[in-house]
Parts: structure tokens; sequence; C-alpha cells
């Protein structure tokens, strides 16, 4: 049911507690002094304290050992008793933080009903402040190809780990959804997941943001950090971070403890961090843009998120996923994808990933039709125009007959290739050529498959080309 901790000088009250949270199902942890009490709650955190008030031989008495308690971990709800216990000291821990007070000797009856509401309203507050910390972010992997599944495998083998990860990636490739999912199957799934995005926050309000305040006019205000106490922080475009708050975020990882801004009290807390960058770190290190020791303490398990172009063999299961879940989360048609158009989609060029395509799904289904497949004509017109790599019709224009044809040939076979994550008897296939013609036409052309993050891609073979 729970997990309490009963602090009381006195053996015999302390035990008589205990027997009777025991007889209603809780489990207890028992502490004579502040130090066994600290000692207990830096081990693992308690649902419940029950506190006296006068604790003899102990280095702080039951009002400072409440404020350090509600100044660290705000989350516990403390319920005080005493037996000298009068209005002026009831007054001065209910102002402290106190769930509530009882006299010895107290009441069973009474002492239960008091700790079943402390319980309850502990329960709604972290409940709460999760759905807070939350955003609607998904963290369902979708995909079949090998390049995914090397990434899911990596992703696995560190989700039960507290180990700090650095996922790297181009900008809207799925850092946060894979950081999500590390989170949803970790043991802290249960606790909150705080996204810092350290690209939209202003420099000079980072370190409130993260840290909090302590003014006189407010007391103390809780910082992202203090928020994500039990859970996951996700930095998100880590490289991004002033400086200054750089080497404080590093202290924090060695000391799993900060100062709010104003105050002078310590906040501890237990962070597990997962951070993120489209960025060479290396580079910024050597500009003198990010620190290298903290680059080491974030950098434990590197994971590289591969671009949406590295994967395209997902891009029919990716928008699907994308179809069902826009039904699901806003009521939009759920509407099939055309085999044309699941072509188009993954012959196309991707600069913004996942994002991308994610965007593209919601528009159609916004301005499109209410039923039937999404066709081609549906797409958005600028994701149909070539690219500057791709061919034009003015490049075509300057070309005689043969070369245009052979550009043609080219860059629609590496397109086909591309989209079957470079399998030739699925490409041959879908062209309707024999895969050792395939074989001939790739190489007249000077078309090859290379491997490429883990997946296989065509591209022109320069050597050959220039040879």
């Amino acid at each position: 049911m729970g997990d309490i901790l009963v602090v009381d000088d006195e053996k015999d009250i302390r035990e008589l507690v205990s027997d009777i949270l025991v007889d209603e199902g809780y489990s207890t942890r028992l502490a004579a002094d502040s130090d066994e009490a600290f000692a207990e709650i830096n081990t693992e955190a308690p649902d419940l304290i029950i506190l006296d008030i006068w604790l003899k031989e102990s280095k702080l008495d039951g009002i400072d050992i409440l404020k350090a308690v509600r100044r660290d971990n705000p989350d516990i709800p403390i319920v005080i008793i005493s037996g000298h216990g009068n209005i002026e000291i009831a007054v001065a821990a209910i102002k402290q933080g106190a769930y509530d007070f009882i006299q010895k000797p107290f009441n069973i009856d009474q002492l239960m009903v008091v700790i079943s509401r402390a319980m309850e309203t502990s329960r709604l507050r972290r409940e709460n402040a999760a759905l807070k910390v939350r955003d609607v972010t998904s963290s369902t992997m979708v995909g079949e190809s090998p390049i995914f599944k090397a990434l899911k495998s990596q992703l696995d083998k560190v989700m039960k780990t507290n180990a700090r990860v650095m996922l790297t990636g181009p900008s809207g490739a799925g850092k946060e959804v894979a950081a999500r999912y590390i989170h949803a199957n970790s043991d802290r799934a249960k606790a909150p997941f705080v996204s810092v995005s350290s690209a939209t926050i202003e420099p000079d309000r980072m370190e409130e943001v993260l840290f909090g305040r302590e003014t006189v006019e407010r007391g103390h205000e809780s910082g992202l950090l203090e928020q994500a106490h039990g859970g996951f922080v996700f930095f998100d475009e880590v490289a991004d971070m002033p400086l200054g708050t750089q080497s404080k975020i590093l202290r924090v990882l060695v000391d799993q403890q900060f100062t709010r801004l104003g105050g002078t009290d310590k906040v501890r807390v237990d962070l597990r961090v997962v951070s993120a960058t489209n960025r060479d770190l290396r580079e910024e290190i050597d500009a003198g843009a990010f620190r290298e020791e903290l680059y080491h303490r974030l950098n434990v398990v590197p994971i590289d998120v591969p671009s949406l172009e590295d994967r395209r063999e997902d891009i029919p299961l990716i928008a699907t996923h994308f179809v069902d879940e826009f039904h699901k989360t806003q009521g939009l048609p759920l509407r099939n994808l055309s085999d044309e158009t699941v072509a188009l989609l993954q012959t196309m060029s991707w600069p913004g990933n996942v994002r991308q395509l994610r965007n593209i799904i919601e528009r159609v289904l916004i301005l499109g039709a209410e039923s039937g497949d999404i066709a081609p004509c549906e797409l958005p017109g600028n994701v149909t125009e070539e690219d500057d790599s791709g061919p034009t019709q003015k490049s075509f224009a300057m070309l005689p007959l043969r070369e245009a044809r052979e550009m043609f040939e080219r860059d629609y076979l590496m397109a086909q290739i591309n989209r079957f994550g470079g399998n030739i008897s699925k490409t041959a296939n879908f062209v309707g050529m024999e895969r050792s013609a395939l074989h001939r036409k790739l190489k007249s052309l000077n078309v090859i498959t290379t491997n490429k993050s883990g997946a296989r891609v065509a591209e022109i073979d320069e050597i050959t080309c220039d040879g």
C-alpha cells in the first residue's frame, strides 16, 4: 500500500506505530534521530513520514527535519506527532508544510484516517505534477528497416540502466521520441519526463527555469530539475545551453544537488539524464562553445538516430501510424495511402525528416477528402518539386537525348533503390527488370550501393566516373 518512515526517539512508540501500520498493510522503516531519518530518506524516499517534534540526543529536532524534507522532497507528506503538543507548535508545523498534527497519546482510528488522507493527497499531487510535465509527444517507435532495428536494439539495451544517453541526428529525426521510448520502458516509467528545450529558453532565464527561485515574497518556486526528481530530464539541443549553465549542470550531475536562485539551501535530486543534439559537439568543444567535461558526462552511451532518408523503407509504416494517431487524437479521417502516394513519399527529399512527414500527413487529412485513398495530387505542391540535386526541366533541356535519358535513368533507379533500402531484388521487381539486367544497367550508369549508417543506399561511383 505504501512505504512509511516513523521517526520517534521513544523505541516503544515507534515500534507501536509500526505494528499498527503493518497490520493495515503498510511497510515501515524506523528512525530514532535526524541522522537515521536522513539516511533512510536518502536511500529511498518514503511515501509518508510520521515525525515526532521532540527528538532527544538528535542533531535536529522535528521542525528542522520537516523544513529539510519539505525543501528537498516536497512531495513527501509529513504527519507531526508530539506528547508536548500545543496550538503554537501545531501552527508552526503546518506553516512549515506539515500535512497534519496529532498529539500523544493518539487515537489509532484518528491516526489511520490522517495517514490515509495524506497518502491519497500525495498520490494525486504526484499524478498532477506528472501530467503537467508530460506532453503529447509519443513514445511509440515505428519501423521495420535494418537501420531502425539496429537503433531500437541499442535503445532496448539502455532502457533498464541509469546510464546517461546522448542521442545524435538531424533535426526532426525523432530524437525526443527515442528518449521517451527509453523512459516509457524504464524502471522510472511512472515518474516524470521533463523536456528542456535549450534552443528555445532565453539564455538569461535558463538557470531560473532549471533550478527554480527563492524569494521572500513567494517562497520557493520549483525549477524543471526539481520537477523531474525521481524521473527523466531530457536536454534537447544541448549544444545551445549557455556556457555558464553548462558548468552548473556539470555540478548537478556530479553532486545530484543544486541551489535555487536567490536561495542557500541545497536541493537534492535523483535524475536520469538523456541529451540530444544535431551538431557535432566535438567541433563545439574545439570552438570553445561546449565544455569537454560535460560532454564526457553526458556522452556515456552515444546513439545515432538516423534521418528519414536513411530509412525510406519505413515511410509507409510511419505515415500510416500518423494517420491512425491523428484519427484517434483529433478525429481526422482514417484514410489509406494509395500505392502511387507511397512511391512518391518514398522517393522525395526529406530535409525535415519524420517531423516533416508528420506535418504533411496532418495537412492532407485536414484539407483533403473525408474518405478514399490519399492520392499523390493531395500532397502539398512543394513536396513534388525536385531539390537542387535532382534533375530539372532546364537541366534536361540543355542535354542531348542520350545524356538526358541516362540522367533520368540514373536518378530514377537510385531513388527506387533507396526507396527499397538497397534491396536489388525488390527494386528489380518493381521496375520490371531481371535482377541481372538491373545490375548491368546500374554498372553502365556508374551506380553502386554502399553501406551508410547501417543501411544500403545508392550513389554514383565517383571514381569510375572520373576514371
